[in-house]
């Protein structure tokens, strides 16, 4: 089955070059990826992959189904590029070794039975959108997912962040100054919450952040503030202390109107992130195909201060974010111009399709052999009940 699977990638590998390289080159910020998704989608389709766009009413999604019933086996895709920068994290190449699993899978999948689906997420810069899919309910019938990133050193997938971007704001009425000195007003209640949180941040636990800014509100010479607004991230190692953060500052806004009669208003600026779970069982069989296709060199689970959306998706399926080197040049930081130029590079190239070779055969294990999807999933059931 390696064979036919190293057989295939070897026919489309000039499709996947192209695609790499056209999002590298029309890069599409977040939430704006018209381009990117019909670029992918078309290419799936000349593969007789059956793709429904915009899927669940998201402007620039899809999803892409070939094969019948169980297992099912998704891959997710990211193209969103940060503006003015481009692809400097690699969603570009995120998107090629998604897409080049997801062919290969689709090209055996007939044989062997079970589904290989592909989604695609846009807007990963701002939080992303696998978090409301999970919502919708899309992977309640999806037995395992994965998804590898480009980065400068291959590593297992590890752990990210949770994330709530909580904003808070403050509205008064809007006043003369020079009339209403002895007024309080919403630029004050932001004031008094933000001291209020600082006093109490050393009984915060170490694997806790909260960072604020506000974000709107300040006197002019002639009027009081009448909208005073504090943009919150509050970043944890896991999801129960970041809602327990939250709650805090619930009760300090609260307290804060009872206080000084400044009502106030709850929001979240971007889509939160639970903390990425990353199945061990799936983690070691991802990365023994990954040493068996030609990457034998892998570093110890990498866990990351930022957020994933694959985190929410990972509270609901199995999941893997594993990390896969795609330079050859130590010099080439990740983040960088040159990071993102070195994605289209024939060495980056032929690590997308070392990657995807080895996601396509853990998807052949897991449903070739119902003992090793079962320890997949009990692993994941017991973590979900601890």
């Amino acid at each position: 089955m390696k064979n036919k699977i190293i057989s295939f990638l070897s026919t489309c590998a000039d499709d996947i070059k192209n695609l790499c390289t056209y999002l590298y080159e029309n890069p599409e910020k977040s939430y704006s990826e018209v381009n990117a998704s019909n670029c992918i989608c078309n290419l799936l389709n000349k593969y007789k992959f059956e793709v429904d766009r915009n899927f669940l009413n998201i402007n620039n999604s899809f999803i892409a189904k070939k094969g019948q019933g169980h297992p099912k086996i998704c891959y997710l895709c990211e193209y969103d590029a940060i503006e003015n920068e481009g692809h400097i994290t690699g969603h570009n190449m995120i998107t090629a070794m998604s897409v080049s699993a997801t062919l290969a899978l689709g090209s055996v999948i007939d044989d062997i039975g079970g589904s290989v689906i592909l989604v695609g997420c846009p807007g990963e810069y701002f939080g992303g959108t696998k978090g409301t899919m999970v919502k919708q309910g899309l992977f309640d019938d999806i037995d395992v997912v994965m998804v590898a990133h480009p980065d400068t050193c291959t590593c297992e997938s590890g752990s990210s962040s949770a994330i709530i971007p909580l904003g808070l704001k403050f509205e008064s009425e809007s006043k003369l100054s020079f009339l209403n000195r002895n007024s309080y007003t919403s630029l004050d209640a932001v004031l008094l919450t933000l001291n209020i949180l600082n006093s109490i941040k050393k009984g915060f636990p170490d694997n806790l952040e909260i960072n604020s800014v506000i974000s709107n509100g300040g006197y002019t010479t002639l009027l009081l503030p009448a909208d005073s607004e504090i943009k919150f991230c509050i970043r944890a190692s896991n999801t129960k202390t970041a809602n327990e953060a939250y709650d805090k500052i619930r009760k300090i806004a609260h307290n804060v109107t009872a206080l000084i009669d400044i009502p106030n208003k709850f929001f979240l600026y971007e889509s939160p992130n639970k903390e990425l779970i990353t199945n061990r069982t799936l983690n070691r069989l991802f990365s023994h195909n990954l040493k068996e296709s030609g990457i034998i060199n892998i570093n110890p689970p990498k866990d990351i201060y930022a957020g994933l959306s694959i985190g929410d998706v990972s509270h609901k399926v199995p999941c893997i974010h594993p990390y896969i080197s795609i330079i050859d040049d130590e010099n080439i930081k990740y983040g960088s111009l040159d990071f993102a130029k070195a994605t289209t590079s024939e060495f980056a190239l032929k690590q997308c399709n070392i990657a995807a070779t080895a996601l396509a055969l853990t998807a052949i294990d897991l449903i070739q052999n119902e003992t090793l999807l079962s320890e997949v999933k009990s692993e994941f059931f017991n973590n979900r009940n601890c």
